[in-house]
Formats: C-alpha cells, sequence, structure tokens
C-alpha cells in the first residue's frame, strides 16, 4: 500500500480494505445528522470508483478500513462488503436479547450476520431453498433451517431477507411476533405482493430498508468480527474468472461467498 500526500490515518506497509461506501459530501443534513449512508452525494466503490473488480485500487483514506496482519485477504473481503451490509441489517432489525431471529436467504451477508447474532445470544431460525445453505445454517448454529415458505417454530422477535424476492416480505412479515421488525438487506428486491394490514402489519409490526452503512458502522463490525472470528465460507475464483463467479451466484451454486483472488 502507499499513501498519497496529507495521508494521516495510514502509513505505507499497513493493511488496508474499502467497503462499498467510498464517500460522501459531509454537508447535507444527513451527513450532519450521523446517517452518512442516506447522503444524496455519496458514491460506491465498483459503481462510482473503479477498482471493485480489480487488483489495485484507490481510495479516499477517510472511507478506508485498518485491516489485521494475519488472516488471508480471501477472508477480510467478504467482511468489508456481505459482513458490513449484514451488521446494519441485524442492527435495523432490533433483534431484543435472546430473541429469535429469522433469516430469509442464506448466502454470502446471511452466514456472516448469523454467526454475529448468535455471539450476541440470539437464537436463530434460517429460511431458504437450498439444502445446502440450511446444511449449512445448522452447522453454524441455527437451531432451525427450512424452505423459504416455512413456518417459524414460534414467533419472529426480528427479521432479515436477504433473498432479493419480494414474494417473501409478506412471509416474513406474517412470522414475526407482535412489535417485530423486518428489515430488508438488498438494494434490489422484485415486486412486493400487496400486503393485509391486519395480516401482516397490525400489532405494531415495522417493515424497514437497508442502505449501505456509515463509517462508524463499519468500524464497529469489523471490531466486533475481530472478537467473534466468524467463520468465513470462501468459494475462490481467479480474476479471469469473474464471469464464472457471477453465474455460479444466479445458479445457487455457491455455499457462502464467491470472492476473485490473484
Amino acid at each position: 500500500m502507499s499513501t498519497g500526500p496529507g495521508v494521516t490515518e495510514f502509513a505505507v506497509g499497513d493493511r488496508a480494505g474499502v467497503a462499498w461506501l467510498a464517500g460522501v459530501c459531509g454537508r447535507c443534513r444527513y451527513c450532519r445528522s450521523g446517517r452518512e449512508n442516506l447522503c444524496p452525494g455519496s458514491t460506491y466503490t465498483g459503481w462510482d470508483r473503479h477498482g471493485g473488480y480489480a487488483d489495485a485500487v484507490t481510495a479516499d483514506a477517510r472511507f478506508a478500513y485498518r485491516l489485521p496482519a494475519g488472516p488471508p485477504a480471501e477472508e477480510l473481503a467478504p467482511l468489508l462488503c456481505a459482513g458490513i451490509i449484514g451488521h446494519r441489517a441485524l442492527e435495523r432489525a432490533e433483534l431484543p436479547a435472546g430473541g429469535l431471529l429469522g433469516i430469509y436467504g442464506f448466502g454470502a451477508s446471511a452466514h456472516l450476520t448469523a454467526q454475529i447474532a448468535l455471539a450476541r445470544g440470539a437464537r436463530l431460525a434460517v429460511f431458504t431453498r437450498g439444502e445446502a445453505a440450511r446444511g449449512l445454517a445448522r452447522e453454524l448454529g441455527a437451531g432451525f433451517a427450512g424452505d423459504s415458505y416455512d413456518p417459524p417454530p414460534e414467533p419472529l422477535a426480528a427479521a432479515i431477507l436477504f433473498a432479493p424476492v419480494g414474494e417473501l416480505v409478506p412471509v416474513a412479515l406474517a412470522a414475526l411476533d407482535r412489535g417485530g421488525t423486518l428489515a430488508v438487506a438488498g438494494i434490489h428486491l422484485t415486486d412486493i405482493p400487496v400486503l393485509n394490514y391486519r395480516q401482516h402489519l397490525f400489532q405494531e409490526r415495522t417493515l424497514r430498508s437497508v442502505t449501505a452503512n456509515t463509517r462508524a458502522g463499519g468500524r464497529e463490525f469489523l471490531a466486533e468480527a475481530a472478537r467473534v472470528r466468524p467463520s468465513v465460507r470462501v468459494d475462490r475464483y481467479p480474476m479471469g474468472r469473474a464471469d464464472a463467479a457471477l453465474a455460479d451466484l444466479a445458479a445457487d451454486r455457491v455455499t457462502g461467498v464467491a470472492v476473485l483472488v490473484r
């Protein structure tokens, strides 16, 4: 790693990483109120800034994260993307202590978030279409692992929807206990069917979206991950096979997280 003029956060030789959030204006009401993830002028790695699929990247040092020297890069990279957004979703779900968390979809972000929730003392129910993913959920500590449309063993204290399937929104809302919250973690979601107020929202059930992350949230997650040491299930692909990685993700052939490596 090298540094540019005026950079004081890092020195040559430090290990650093970049996440999805690459920049904000710092002046709008969202930035001034601790909600920089909602900044209208925000920029993103791999979208507004080059480097998402590259072996070298430039970054604003204020938006980079210091990384530990020990773990291999392919295990740290998922923390900066799947891990950070999962942490944001977990916070938005407002899971009470010891509560039953429902997770819909069990891929890259979900398998990391599940381990953080379990380390906090939560109980876990996973709903996903793939048998391999259900097996991984059980291996990581889920007390229940079923199909996406299965009823939970008991009403859920909170839920997170990772699968980009709008049809699951009413399913997850109906599975919530009174006062429970469903956080939708994805950037994209297919259309949500019509909701029935009494069945899906009454008794103070809450539906929330999740947008990117704040830098403070990213630092909090990385510190928690350093303590918990979640098992990162990695499928490695060389840079030249990025298209194959995307195809495998689309076909549900990845259990855990796909990572491009040099």
